[in-house]
């Protein structure tokens, strides 16, 4: 599978890409699109955001060690997250993407309204 894209579209007309894994969490999450997400600040580390729907976890690894500009999926809450700020391994998180940089608004306290959708592919 050619590798899939998708843009977040912020406040103040800052937007970042970010490329999503070959996985069925990360295609259904591509599915889903365009959404658009209140991202909430949590534990100074990520912003999350509920999403319409669960994803699929079969075959997905028991959890990562996210980095920075990590897209992934908390399996036990049913939230994106989106990590600014590096953090230890979690059980029941799930790596769909990665963040071309992390928006300047993603390292600032409180929420942020984003727009998710796919980046058109060129023929």
């Amino acid at each position: 599978m050619d590798s899939v894209r998708i843009r977040l579209a912020g406040p103040n007309g800052e937007s970042v890409t970010a490329t999503l894994e070959d996985s069925a969490a990360a295609r259904t999450f591509r599915a889903l699109l365009p959404l658009t997400l209140n991202l909430t600040d949590y534990n100074g580390t990520e912003k999350i955001g509920d999403l319409p729907k669960r994803l699929p976890i079969e075959g997905e690894p028991a959890g990562i060690d996210p980095e920075p500009g990590d897209v992934a999926y908390y399996a036990p809450w049913g939230n994106l997250a989106i990590f600014y700020r590096d953090f230890g391994y979690s059980r029941g998180l799930i790596r769909l993407g990665k963040l071309s940089h992390i928006p300047d608004a993603f390292r600032k306290p409180g929420s942020v309204s984003v727009t998710v959708e796919v980046v058109p592919t060129r023929d």
